[in-house]
């Protein structure tokens, strides 16, 4: 029996990207608090950060240092201390992570790439001296966030139709979808010319009149008629013929 691994969303992989080198190998914080020098692991500093009790002064003294110092990195440099402001600022942002999986159907990764997208960005403006940088930068991400939600929330998800048809039809039928190529021939009934309904029927190629068609294949394909038989009408129009879509050969 094999067990599938969780996915690794964003954080995690920054996490791990950071904390799998020897610890005295990893970016460590270099600062001087209250008279004294110190050297912090990023372990450390996230303690320091988030755990309890928390202590306003050292939380601004990391945030200070930590801004300055991925200031202050090369552009040809692996970027390792912006990551690690990063990773600083992810447990920050966790909470409105957490809100907006519940509000809407998001991908957490996706959602966690965007805050690491906003919290970089505004590090590049980033002033260290700054009050309260480090919850300038978390603000910072989840703006990015809520942006990114009230994007994609607009977005309207297409189905596949064709797979969506050959599946309902090899349920339907109990025998594999194949496909194969389908002729299809139009059939016009008129009604009964008068002097006021003279004129020739004609295709009109208005996108409503090409959904409807798309809409009224699929229907017949996938065993629901009764879905074209549902389409709305445009109301006000003269009905001059009736068109009907069917097979080459198929019943009339």
């Amino acid at each position: 029996m094999s067990c599938t691994a969780p996915p690794l969303h964003t954080f995690t992989r920054l996490g791990r990207a950071l904390l799998s080198a020897p610890e005295d190998t990893q970016p460590h914080l270099d600062l001087k608090f209250d008279g004294c020098e110190l050297r912090l692991s990023p372990s450390a500093c996230r303690t320091a950060l988030y755990g309890q009790p928390r202590d306003p002064a050292l939380r601004r003294a990391i945030w200070r240092q930590a801004v300055s110092d991925a200031r202050s990195e090369s552009r040809d440099s692996a970027g390792v201390r912006s990551l690690l402001v990063v990773w600083l600022a992810a447990p920050g942002m966790n909470r409105q992570v957490n809100r907006l999986l519940d509000l809407w159907r998001l991908d957490r990764s996706d959602l966690e790439s965007e805050a690491v997208v906003g919290v970089l960005a505004a590090l590049v403006e980033a002033d260290p001296d700054a009050p309260e940088i480090g919850g300038r930068l978390i603000g910072a991400g989840i703006r990015q966030m809520w942006m990114y939600a009230g994007r994609v929330r607009k977005e309207v998800p297409r189905v596949n139709l064709g797979r969506f048809t050959r599946a309902r039809a090899s349920t339907l039928s109990g025998v594999p979808y194949r496909a194969q190529a389908q002729l299809w021939e139009l059939c016009v009934a008129p009604p009964q010319r008068t002097a006021r309904s003279a004129e020739t029927p004609r295709p009109a190629d208005t996108s409503h009149c090409l959904e409807g068609e798309r809409l009224g294949a699929l229907a017949h394909n996938v065993g629901l008629p009764e879905l074209a038989f549902r389409a709305r009408r445009h109301e006000g129009n003269r009905r001059v013929a009736i068109l009907a879509l069917r097979p080459t050969g198929g019943p009339r």
